[in-house]
């Protein structure tokens, strides 16, 4: 994970989300900031009623609503109503891109606070709240995961770590073991509650023996070293899937265009990319009937040029399923720009973190919505992953990476008491309603109120609005030629989810 508010003589990024999120660039101190505190706890079920359409709401002020469902019975009529309102059409007979889920990353941090500083009962709790869609469960079905450390982990390791300065081209010291302790047991303890979760495994390194650099910090992948780290990620699937849960996809370097100082990283070209998946990874996945998807990029927006080179070589694409990106430089429509090149290649979004550089409940609300959850879908992406799953009330443990990146959940070290950070609601107003294998269909653009439609297997309807003005406004929801009038607060997020 890049920190992208770091200042730019360390690394050069540019910001997140620049329409008003982010007014302090410096790195935020560690105090706890009421701003994305708790708010109110999860509220229990509506009592069920007659309603054509079900809504539920989050609004931007601190004392606000929660993915609160609202009570009121809403019904499609005939009547179109205000000829002056917004209207905000939905039409299944478009389709677009079938969603694979929404979630975020469990990292070797997240992992060890779930396991080590919670008490079954409450990991069993938190838990069933993230990832199945009992009572207020929000249902993630989406995670990703480092290939051995990253900068969140307890420490810098690989899947293959000979003794120092011994090559180990056979891969006979390979061993998951360093994540037996804490990530493993996550995983099969998600997987028993929702075997239906997709896995994506990203390296931030090879094992320090194969780079340039020795060193799992810097320096770039050997070209001796190829065929050694296609095998590698064939023993990490083959792991993986032999302790019950298979990896569904891997990228093949996690931000291959920067190279941190103080962490886990590796440089690679996209020229590199193409060769090693062309002549190495792709054979090696076909040789040993590897079923998991092969994901190029996986960095910011701001180089499309990247997958694109990737995927104009013939020999490489027939083994790439898409290209993944980051959201700390460069725009979302970068991603379209890639599907126009590749439209029959996938789009996937992998991470972004929120933190204390920006930490008003009310603007990552609005931001993080329009630009991640309505934007990245709207440009073709199936998944939308954030970064730390759960980091404790000091933002870590870290590996010398961001010190002050916030998690979707915050676990308090002492207690293990859990705070539900914004990133949460923000998930949990798409995951919980749109399904894996649910496709995106066509609703009307707006600036005024961005939102986006989708279309479940089981055949309900889900729309996600945000109303991004700045006072409280009406819209019209329309559907097979009937109308639904909502007035929602401003900054506020509605999804509304209907079978008629």
């Amino acid at each position: 994970m890049m920190n992208p508010f770091t200042p730019a003589i360390l690394r050069g990024a540019r910001p997140w989300l620049a329409a008003g999120l982010l007014a302090a660039l410096a790195l935020a101190s560690c105090r706890k900031d009421p701003g994305n505190g708790p708010g109110p706890a999860p509220q229990p079920p509506a009592p069920p009623t007659t309603s054509e359409v079900d809504a539920w709401l989050t609004t931007p002020e601190q004392s606000g609503a929660r993915l609160t469902k609202q009570p009121d019975a809403l019904s499609f009529a005939t009547a179109p109503g205000d000829a002056n309102v917004p209207v905000l059409e939905v039409s299944t007979a478009q389709q677009y891109q079938t969603i694979d889920g929404f979630g975020a990353a469990l990292t070797g941090s997240a992992a060890y606070l779930l396991q080590r500083k919670l008490n079954a009962a409450q990991r069993e709790a938190l838990l069933q709240d993230l990832f199945t869609t009992t009572g207020n469960g929000i249902g993630l079905s989406y995670l990703r995961m480092s290939i051995g450390s990253s900068d969140f982990s307890l420490g810098n390791y690989s899947y293959d770590d000979p003794p120092a300065g011994q090559p180990d081209p056979t891969l006979a010291y390979f061993s998951i073991a360093p994540d037996q302790a804490d990530l493993l047991p996550t995983l099969q303890q998600i997987w028993a509650l929702n075997a239906g979760v997709k896995l994506l495994g990203s390296p931030w390194s090879a094992p320090a023996w194969m780079k340039s650099s020795q060193s799992m910090i810097r320096g770039r992948l050997n070209p001796s070293a190829y065929p050694a780290f296609a095998q590698y990620f064939v023993k990490y699937v083959q792991a993986f899937g032999a302790a019950g849960v298979p990896v569904d996809a891997i990228t093949v370097q996690n931000e291959p265009l920067y190279e941190p100082a103080g962490y886990p990283g590796m440089l690679m070209s996209a020229a590199e990319q193409t060769d090693f998946i062309k002549n190495h990874l792709g054979p090696a996945f076909s040789a040993h009937n590897i079923t998991a998807k092969i994901i190029a990029y996986d960095h910011n927006w701001d180089h499309p040029e990247y997958p694109i080179t990737v995927l104009n070589d013939a020999a490489a694409r027939r083994y790439v399923a898409g290209s993944a990106f980051h959201g700390y430089g460069g725009s979302v429509p970068a991603m379209t720009t890639v599907h126009d090149a590749h439209p029959d290649k996938d789009l996937y979004f992998t991470e972004q973190s929120g933190g204390q550089w920006a930490p008003s409940f009310a603007d990552n609300l609005r931001g993080m919505t329009r630009d991640l959850i309505i934007g990245t879908t709207r440009n073709w992406s199936r998944n939308v992953l954030l970064w730390n799953l759960a980091l404790d009330e000091n933002y870590g443990p870290i590996n010398g990476g961001c010190a002050n990146c916030r998690g979707v959940v915050t676990i308090a070290q002492t207690s293990g008491t859990v705070t539900r950070n914004v990133e949460y609601y923000v998930l949990g107003h798409a995951s919980r309603f749109v399904r894996p294998g649910a496709v995106r269909v066509a609703s009307t653009a707006s600036s005024a109120f961005p939102n986006v439609a989708f279309l479940n297997p089981d055949g309900s309807k889900v729309l996600l609005v945000l109303n991004d003005q700045s006072q409280t406004q009406s819209f019209r929801l329309k559907y097979n030629g009937k109308y639904l009038g909502f007035t929602l607060p401003a900054g506020a997020v509605v999804t509304f989810k209907w079978s008629v």
